[in-house]
Formats: C-alpha cells, structure tokens, sequence
C-alpha cells in the first residue's frame, strides 16, 4: 500500500477514538493549566499506540511530551496539541478538535514509519487561550531539534493556510487607595479616578503606536457603592501589534501611563502581563506541502489576502524556533464567530467530525512528506533562517 494511502487507512481506522476524544474534551471543558482529564485521555490514548509519554513537561503539570521512535536520529516530526477551553464559554475554539486531529495524525504516521530511523514527537501545549504554554516550552528549548512541528485550527468558513498572526500580552493592573464617604471625598483617595485617567491617557497615546496596533480594555472592579469612595479598581487590556519589537515598547507605554494615573490620585500601583506571545511565522514550503495534500483529500487551500492578521497564538513562539505551520480547515458555518456559543456547538457537529479525521489525515501525510524529503527539509530550513529566525530575540 502507498504510504499516504496507509496513513489515511489509519486514520479511518482509529475514527472511533478519536472523535469520541473530540467529544469527551468538548463535554468536559478545563481551563489553562487545569487540562489534567484532557491530558489523561489523550495519554492513555498515545500509550496505547506505543508512544512513550512524559508528563508533566517542561514544569508545567498540564503539558506533556509523546514520542515514538528515534529521538534525535533520523527526521524528526513533530505535532502540537492543544485542549484548553475558554472561561464561561466551555471549547468555543474547537480546541477539543485540535487535539485530537493531532493524536490521529501522530499515531497514524509513527504507524506508517515503524522500523525507520526518525521519530515522531507529539507535545500537549496547555493553556493557549490565557498565559501561553507554548511559551514556555519554547524557553524551556522544547521544540528545538524538531524539523517541523504542526498543528491545525478550526475555522467557521474558510480552509486557509500562511496566515499570520499578530504579537500579544494581557495586562492586569489594579489601583489600591483609600475608601471614604462620598460626602467627605477628600479623606479618600479614589481608585477608580485612576482607572478613568488611565483609559483617558490610553486613548490619547493610540495615534503614537504602529498603524496596526490594538488595544482593548475592560474595567474589572470599580466600587461597590455610588455614596462610597472606591479604595480598589482594576482594570484589563489586551494589546497586539504586528510585531514582537513593537509589542514590547507599547508594553512599556502602557506601565508610564499606569504609573502616571496612580500619581495623580495617589493610589498604589499594581501591574503585570502574560507572557509576551510572537507574532506568528508560517513556513512556506510546509503549507505548500499541507495545501497540496488536503487538496488530495478534496479540500481546496487558500492562501490569505495579503498581510492579513489571524488573531493571536502562541505557536508564534514554535515559529521561530522551528519550521512551523497553523492552517485553518472549514466547519462549514458561515457567518459564525470565533469564542461563541455558535462555534462551541459547531465543534462537535458532524462537519467537525469529519475535520478531526481530515486534519489527521492532512497533518501525517506532511509529515511523510518531510521525513520523505531531503529537499523539502531543505527548503523548509531556508525559509525559517530567512523569516523567522532573524526575530527569535526580538
């Protein structure tokens, strides 16, 4: 049997498993770092298909680390899982489908490449939607050694692969002041008035940052009574910018402007950010290989207009530590949006179903491409040293 055709006889094979793993994350959604029954179901499914799987991984209790065969000789083909969901709205970013297309597309290619040199790598990236396990996996050196490492992402009505992403950190601050009556003000020191500077000065400040920077903010606590000078205020924002260079001094941007609203009540500072999360570097010649093999398998690719941004993820950081890919596969529902209740339910319909099965099947056949290959690892490498690696420091 010809080897994709043996990878996609797998994947038909383990169908069963592996929607009912789509089904069993969906109906049990985690939140970041707390994935311990999403990660038990997809060891005890790994173990069974003789990957050996370290768990926790990289100190994070939610991540692990699956391998079967060679590791460090021979190719090296690496996949992502991801089973975070979201707060309040369970896998309404189909995460639960992530993870396992990955599974399938793992195991289905260590079966196919049994007693060759190489090894296929499987990693359990925790926490996406929030703090970013990537990250720290990528600091800790988890990806490196890796010729590639791949996942795929739901999408309501595109089938997409090269698409960016844009570099993003959360920033939590708090204002802590002194409660008073509101008859007597001056014997308190509002926190909230810093809350409302602080968004002032923010709105001010936007036409200095880069053309495609956002930002966008909530207030999280504010008072408990109108007659009572609140004594603690929060805030949130999430700020993006093209680039990681760019992120970084907005970042710095927003703590000056923080500081200067706590000084104008004398309130106490309090402030801190996720992780600083890459924009994201799709690695040409794998999407190539991607596109053409899911167009084997009946789904027309595109690739996005020009310069169009894809929200936000942590495989930014993968990218620029290996050749990586995050191409989007169609759920066929139009007019539905990314974090809804439309999309959680559309991550475990029928379509979804069969995008687990495609997605695995896409997945391990470019992986056998690239185990295959010595010139597609080639190109692969010079496409990665070109654009992404140059931004590893930034």
């Amino acid at each position: 049997m010809d080897p994709k055709q043996k990878i996609a006889a797998a994947v038909e094979r383990l169908a069963p498993e592996l929607i009912a793993l789509s089904h069993e994350v969906h109906a049990h959604p985690e939140l970041g770092m707390q994935e311990r029954q999403a990660v038990a179901w997809q060891k005890t499914l790994l173990e069974k298909y003789g990957f050996v799987v370290e768990n926790p991984c990289c100190g994070l209790d939610t991540a692990y680390r699956a391998v079967k065969g060679t590791l460090g000789k021979g190719p090296q083909i690496g996949f992502l899982s991801e089973y975070d969901a979201l707060n309040g709205l369970g896998h309404a970013c189909g995460h639960n489908m992530i993870c396992a297309a990955s599974c399938g597309a793992a195991i289905a290619l260590a079966e196919t490449l049994e007693g060759r040199e190489g090894a296929v790598v499987l990693f359990g990236t925790p926490a996406e939607e929030t703090s970013g396990g990537k990250i720290a996996m990528a600091d800790a050196g988890a990806f490196d050694g890796l010729d590639c490492a791949m996942m795929f992402h739901p999408n309501p009505s595109e089938n997409l692969v090269g698409a960016g992403s844009l570099a993003v950190t959360d920033v939590f601050v708090e204002f802590h002041g002194t409660s008073a009556h509101s008859s007597r003000p001056a014997l308190g020191v509002n926190a909230l008035t810093s809350t409302l500077h602080l968004f002032a000065a923010v709105n001010a400040q936007l036409h200095l940052w880069p053309n495609k920077s956002k930002i966008n903010g909530i207030v999280t606590a504010g008072g408990t009574a109108p007659n009572i000078i609140p004594e603690f205020s929060a805030c949130a924002f999430s700020m993006r910018a093209e680039k990681l260079n760019q992120l970084r001094p907005m970042y710095a941007d927003l703590e000056r402007l923080a500081r200067a609203a706590a000084a104008m009540t004398g309130a106490e500072l309090k402030i801190a950010h996720t992780p600083f999360c890459s924009e994201r570097y799709p690695n040409r010649p794998l999407d190539e290989a991607f596109k053409a093999n899911m167009e084997e398998l009946g789904e027309p690719m595109s690739w996005p207009e020009p310069d169009r941004m894809s929200g936000s993820s942590d495989i930014g950081n993968v990218s620029v530590r290996t050749p990586s890919i995050h191409p989007y596969l169609s759920l066929h529902a139009p007019g539905v949006g990314g974090h809804t209740p439309e999309l959680r339910e559309a991550a475990v319909s029928r379509r979804a179903d069969e995008v687990v099965l495609l997605a695995a099947k896409g997945l391990a056949m470019t992986g056998l491409d690239v185990f295959q290959s010595p010139d597609l690892r080639a190109a692969m490498k010079a496409d990665f040293e070109r654009n992404a690696l140059p931004n590893r420091a930034c």
